[in-house]
C-alpha cells in the first residue's frame, strides 16, 4: 500500500519517520524518503501508538477529573405494567430504547423481590429495583439524571465514586425531556458543567461516563455521529454519539475532550434490546435550560399555540406551491385558544415563528415552547397563497397526559357484521363517496359536529388507498373551500386531473381533522 497524501504525513508530529520504520515490516513506504528503495530503515523492537492528528493519546486525564462529578442512582420503586423499554409517545416496536427502562436495550438492574398476599388474597406486586447514572452540577448537591429513572421511586439512593451512599430527594422531573432533578444533603461536591458555548463538530471524540450493569464508574468513548437526530420526541433534537451506551447509563453525562457536559445520555437504538453501538443524549443547551426550571420552581412550563399541526409533505407542498419541509400545516384550532384568538385558521402553514423558519411540526412545537406564558409571538403564515403576519399572545402548554387523545379508530369491518345496505355511491380517485346523512352518520360512526363528505369505501391499491384513506374519514375540505356533496369533491378532482397537480383534502378521522394530498395524476382504481 503507497500512501500519497504528502500533507497528511506532514502533519503527523515529529514521529512520522518513526512511524514509517516501525511500519517496515508491512510494507509501506512513506513519501519524500529517498530514492533508493534500498535504503535501510530504522527498526524498533517496540510498537509505536503514536495517533494521527486530532486523536488524544489517552482519556485518562480526562476521566480522573471528571468522574467523581459522576454517580450511580439505585431507585426502588412498585412494579409496574411492563414498558418494554419504548421511548414515551412513540409506536409499540419502535426500535429505540430508553437505557433505564426493563424489556428494552436499557440500564434498568432490576431485582426480583419476594411477593406477598394483599388483603384480598391477591398476590401482591413486588418493589422494583434498579439502577441508572447522574452527576453534580452544583457543589450543594444538584444532581441530574433521566426522568425514566426514577419517576416512580418510592426512594432514591445516590452512591458517590468513594462508595459513600446518600438519600436522594426528587426536585422535578420533565416526562417530555425525559429530564429529572434530585438532591443530596451536604456541600463541596464535585460537580461538571453544561457547555452552553460551543457545540462539537461531528466527528469529534467524546466520553461517555455511568454505571452500565451496575458495574460502577465506567467510561466509553466514542465520537459524536449527527445533530438533530428527531427519535418521536417533540421537544427534544437528539445527539447521536457512537460511544456505548447501556444498562445502567440512563442519566449519565457526555463529555468532550475538555470534560464539558455536552449531552445526558437517555436512549439507545435498539433492534433487538441489546446495545448496537448507536446511542443518543439531550444537548446540554437543553438539558441546561430544562434543569434550571427543575431547580427554581420543581416544573417546567412550555409556550402553547392551541394547534394540531402535520408536516408538509412533498404531495401537499406541490398543492400548496412551497417546497416540502417548509412549514408546519395547520390542521385545526383550538376554539378559544391563542391561536384560535390571534387569527390562526385551519389551512395555514406557518413558515417562521420569532424569526426563525420553521422546517417541520416538530420545529414548530419546539419554538413554541420557549415562549412564556403572555409573553407574544411572531408567526408569518401562508394562506391561500398570500403570506400574512400574525401576533399570538402565548398560553401555558397543558400536561402531555391532558393533551393525548386516543388516535386509534381502525375502522375494520367485524366478523359476524350484517351485510351493508346498497348504497349509491361516487368515485373520486379510488374512493366511494356519498352524502353525509343521518344514515350515513350513523353507520361510519362519525361524531356530531363533523360536516362534509363520508367515504364509505376505499380501493386498497387506488390513489386514495395509497395516501392512506380509509372508510368512515370525511371530506371536509378541498383545497380551500369546505364540501358537502360527493360531486364537489369529484369537480375538484377532475380539475386538479387536468392541472395535473395533487388534489390537497382537510379530512376528519375520528374527529381528528388532518391534511392529505391526493396525486390524481395516478390512474384510480374503480370503487369496491
Amino acid at each position: 500500500m503507497q500512501i500519497k497524501r504528502k500533507g497528511f504525513v506532514a502533519g503527523a508530529v515529529m514521529g512520522a519517520a518513526v512511524a514509517g520504520a516501525a511500519l517496515a515490516g508491512a510494507g509501506l513506504h512513506w513519501p519524500g524518503a529517498a530514492a533508493d528503495t534500498k535504503a535501510s530503515l530504522i527498526k524498533t523492537s517496540a510498537p509505536i501508538f503514536a495517533p494521527p492528528p486530532g486523536a488524544p493519546l489517552s482519556f485518562a486525564d480526562i476521566f480522573q477529573r471528571v468522574a467523581p462529578a459522576v454517580v450511580s442512582i439505585d431507585v426502588t420503586s412498585k412494579a409496574q405494567a411492563p414498558r418494554a423499554g419504548v421511548i414515551p409517545g412513540l409506536p409499540p416496536g419502535f426500535p429505540f430504547s430508553l437505557p433505564g427502562q426493563p424489556g428494552g436495550g436499557d440500564d434498568g438492574d432490576e431485582g426480583d423481590n419476594s411477593t406477598g398476599p394483599r388483603g384480598n388474597g391477591q398476590p401482591q406486586a413486588p418493589d422494583a429495583q434498579a439502577t441508572g447514572s447522574g452527576f453534580f452540577i452544583t457543589a450543594d448537591g444538584y444532581i441530574v439524571t433521566n426522568n425514566h429513572v426514577v419517576e416512580n421511586a418510592t426512594s432514591i439512593k445516590v452512591r458517590l465514586t468513594d462508595q459513600k451512599e446518600l438519600v436522594g430527594k426528587l426536585i422535578g422531573r420533565d416526562e417530555a425531556t425525559d429530564l429529572a432533578v434530585i438532591k443530596v444533603e451536604g456541600r463541596n461536591y464535585p460537580f461538571v458543567n453544561f457547555e452552553n458555548d460551543g457545540k462539537p463538530r461531528v466527528g469529534d471524540w467524546v466520553i461517555a461516563v455511568g454505571n452500565p450493569f451496575n458495574l460502577g464508574g465506567t467510561a466509553t468513548a466514542g465520537i459524536i455521529s449527527a445533530y438533530g437526530r428527531d427519535i418521536g420526541d417533540n421537544f427534544v433534537d437528539y445527539l447521536q454519539i457512537d460511544a456505548p451506551i447501556n444498562r445502567g447509563n440512563s442519566g449519565g453525562p457526555t463529555f468532550d475532550v475538555y470534560g464539558r457536559v455536552v449531552g445526558v445520555n437517555t436512549a439507545i437504538f435498539s433492534p433487538s434490546g441489546g446495545s448496537v453501538g448507536i446511542g443518543f443524549a439531550i444537548p446540554a443547551d437543553i438539558a441546561d435550560s430544562i434543569t434550571k426550571q427543575l431547580i427554581a420552581g420543581g416544573k417546567v412550563t412550555r409556550g402553547y399555540l392551541g394547534v394540531t399541526i402535520q408536516n408538509v409533505t412533498p404531495e401537499i407542498g406541490e398543492s400548496l406551491g412551497i417546497s416540502a419541509k417548509s412549514g408546519a400545516l395547520v390542521n385545526d384550532v383550538v376554539s378559544g385558544g391563542p391561536a384560535d384568538k390571534g387569527g390562526v385558521m385551519s389551512g395555514d402553514v406557518v413558515l417562521n415563528v420569532n424569526g426563525k423558519a420553521i422546517t417541520s411540526a416538530s420545529d414548530l412545537t419546539r419554538q413554541v415552547a420557549l415562549a412564556h406564558a403572555g409573553q407574544p409571538i411572531r408567526l408569518e403564515v401562508l394562506r391561500s397563497g398570500k403570506h400574512a403576519n400574525l401576533t399570538v399572545v402565548s398560553g401555558v402548554r397543558p400536561a402531555e397526559a391532558q393533551l393525548t387523545t386516543n388516535a386509534n379508530g381502525d375502522d375494520e369491518t367485524q366478523p359476524n357484521q350484517p351485510p351493508r345496505p346498497q348504497i349509491d355511491r361516487t368515485n373520486v380517485l379510488g374512493m366511494g363517496l356519498v352524502v353525509l346523512d343521518d344514515a350515513a352518520r350513523r353507520r361510519l360512526s362519525v361524531k356530531a359536529g363533523v360536516n362534509g363528505v363520508a367515504i364509505d369505501q376505499v380501493a386498497a391499491n387506488s390513489t386514495a388507498g395509497k395516501a392512506g384513506l380509509r372508510r368512515g374519514d370525511v371530506i371536509m375540505r378541498v383545497g380551500d373551500h369546505p364540501v358537502t356533496s360527493p360531486a364537489e369533491v369529484k369537480a375538484a378532482a377532475d380539475a386538479a386531473q387536468k392541472a395535473k397537480r395533487p388534489l390537497l383534502l382537510l379530512i376528519s378521522r375520528n374527529g381528528r381533522p388532518q391534511f392529505l394530498a391526493l396525486k390524481t395524476v395516478e390512474d384510480a382504481a374503480p370503487a369496491p
